[in-house]
């Protein structure tokens, strides 16, 4: 996720324990009883597990390694709770430090550059496995698993059971990355809202249609405006209809990286990720591992129509349908402006953020009842007119532990041991909890999710659903995104302070991209940096020889609002329970 927010934990996942370190059974006996439950593992399976942390750890145990991650209640858990855990059953200390998305990227990079160990391993996004899968400065876990980390990697690790294992598999057909944690960008609605029948009867004498969960743009688009401009105030609260933030700073990038404009429809068909042309409007030739460029001249769609639409809309909708101000917003103002309540609609919300918006009402959360119940649901993005079946529909964080070769090989054996610790299935199932980012398959499907459902607003739903595989982080095209992930926000900043329009913004940024690319490609060739896997530009044409073409970016549609669509709720979730 991109946020270096640090969320306030729930109290039972911030317990105190003071206390010698046992480093044996006693130990896991001890905290599988007070604090590892529910787990999709009955006792005694947890205990097996644990016997073999116990026997993996012993070369290692009074080692103190360090680990860096991003700061959301899932990482806060992990730093405040699981080293205790793991320190006592192992006796292995970690030092699990909480930095902001930024600082995590700037330090995978800087490790990366200068070869130092500066952490032991990361819970880095998945959206660096092109990176990783090229520059090969990180370790291949399916032979460290088969080689020298066969003796640290556990025989109950499951890894089939991960949802995200698609994400962190390079090129290659190798996993680089483990899942450690998982969340999706949904489209949000309150529903108590959309349920009124006064409201319901409104929208349909003026747009023709229900009021429902969109299922385009489109209507979208209407449900904004309706909200915005016709009603206006609920319980004399002025409301808006839409919600997003536009300041001028690196979390813009992501905000538009994270497949905003796969939504809208760039890119090809394909799953996880579009091919040739992903989420990002980089072209790669199926079977190839070379990038071949972002610029529609190049074959590629960063700055073809339908990217230019999916920025136009975005400007275009902050400024007439969001509350004053919000185009001033960062990303980490727009969740507590969100909480107020005097918004119906978001299409952009990171799941990510559902333990703090079922949150009791009055601890700064105005969207559940009297009960906790959420007000809200999450659904299904809408996507644009340029998107096609068989594309991605938006974007999936999945952050994931990385290890280095720059770490010292019992370092690393002991951070592997932490790391497959974390996402074990003795704690995976209360990690999920606590976080609410879900990273594995049975954790999802057990009863006590069925139980705690209603509570959550459609997460359960969601994850359930054979819906979920269309929403995907960034994939193998991007070959250095520390490096091409920079130059997004200054460009799209440029359409929000009104300096450039979306299609010149977008030009440049394609431009740009392609010279970074360039660059890359020169010390490919060189000095085979990238493996031999770094981009190969396409000679620059005539965009015409591209637009509209098989396998090319997509030509600007003569309507780009058809008739707007939606679709009951409650019709959505049977019809993903029925599949």
């Amino acid at each position: 996720m991109k946020t270096n927010l640090l969320v306030t934990v729930c109290a039972v996942a911030m317990m105190a324990y003071a206390g010698p370190a046992f480093a044996d059974m006693a130990a896991a006996e001890k905290w599988i009883d007070s604090e590892f439950s529910p787990s999709t593992l009955t006792r005694e399976e947890q205990l097996a597990q644990m016997q073999w942390f116990v026997d993996a750890a012993k070369p290692y145990a009074g080692l103190e390694i360090n680990v860096l991650s991003e700061g959301i209640p899932t990482h806060e858990y992990e730093s405040k709770v699981l080293t205790r855990a793991f320190e006592e059953i192992t006796g292995i200390k970690v030092n699990h430090q909480i930095l902001g998305e930024g600082e995590v990227v700037q330090a995978v990079q800087t490790q990366m550059q200068t070869n130092r160990n500066l952490y032991d391993a990361y819970v880095n996004d998945s959206d660096l496995i092109g990176t990783h899968s090229r520059l090969q400065s990180a370790v291949n876990l399916t032979d460290y698993m088969a080689g020298d980390g066969a003796a640290v990697t556990d025989p109950m690790l499951d890894i089939d059971d991960f949802i995200g294992l698609p994400f962190t598999t390079g090129p290659d057909g190798k996993v680089w990355q483990l899942p450690d944690q998982q969340f999706a960008n949904l489209y949000w609605f309150r529903k108590d809202w959309f349920d009124r029948q006064d409201l319901k009867d409104q929208f349909k004498a003026k747009y023709g249609y229900d009021l429902g969960v969109p299922v385009n743009w489109s209507a979208y688009e209407d449900i904004a405006d309706f909200f915005t401009n016709d009603v206006k105030e609920i319980d004399g609260v002025r409301i808006y209809g839409h919600m997003d933030y536009g300041k001028r700073a690196p979390d813009l990038g992501w905000r538009m990286t994270d497949a905003w404009l796969s939504m809208a429809g760039s890119g090809s068909p394909g799953l996880p990720n579009g091919r040739p042309i992903d989420e990002w409007g980089i072209r790669m030739e199926e079977g190839s591992c070379n990038p071949q460029g972002a610029s529609v001249s190049r074959g590629g769609e960063t700055n073809g129509p339908a990217s230019v639409y999916a920025i136009k809309k975005w400007d275009e909708w902050l400024r007439a349908y969001a509350p004053p101000g919000a185009a001033d917003y960062d990303f980490y103002q727009s969740l507590p402006a969100l909480a107020q309540g005097n918004v119906a609609q978001q299409i952009f919300w990171y799941t990510a953020f559902t333990a703090d918006m079922v949150k009791p009402k009055g601890e700064g959360n105005n969207t559940v009842d009297d009960q906790g119940v959420p007000l809200w649901r999450m659904a299904p993005s809408p996507h644009g007119p340029y998107w096609k079946d068989g594309q991605k529909l938006g974007y999936q964080d999945t952050g994931s532990w990385t290890l280095f070769k720059s770490t010292p090989p019992d370092r690393m054996a002991a951070a592997w041991l932490y790391a497959q610790f974390a996402v074990s299935k003795t704690v995976s199932l209360k990690k999920s909890h606590v976080g609410l980012t879900i990273i594995r398959d049975s954790d999802i499907r057990h009863q006590s999710f069925t139980d705690r459902a209603p509570k959550l607003g459609g997460l359960v739903e969601f994850y359930r659903s054979p819906d979920r595989v269309l929403w995907t982080p960034t994939g193998i095209n991007v070959p250095d995104y520390p490096k091409l992930a920079q130059i997004w926000w200054q460009q799209i900043g440029d359409v929000n302070s009104g300096a450039f329009t979306a299609q010149e913004a977008m030009d440049r940024l394609a431009e740009e991209m392609d010279i970074t690319m360039a660059r890359m490609q020169a010390a490919d060739e060189a000095n085979n940096t990238y493996s031999g896997c770094g981009p190969r530009l396409n000679p620059e044409v005539d965009p015409a020889e591209w637009l509209g073409k098989e396998g090319g970016p997509h030509a600007a549609l003569e309507n780009e609002k058809p008739q707007g669509e939606t679709i009951p709720y409650d019709e959505l979730v049977k019809r993903w329970a029925a599949q």
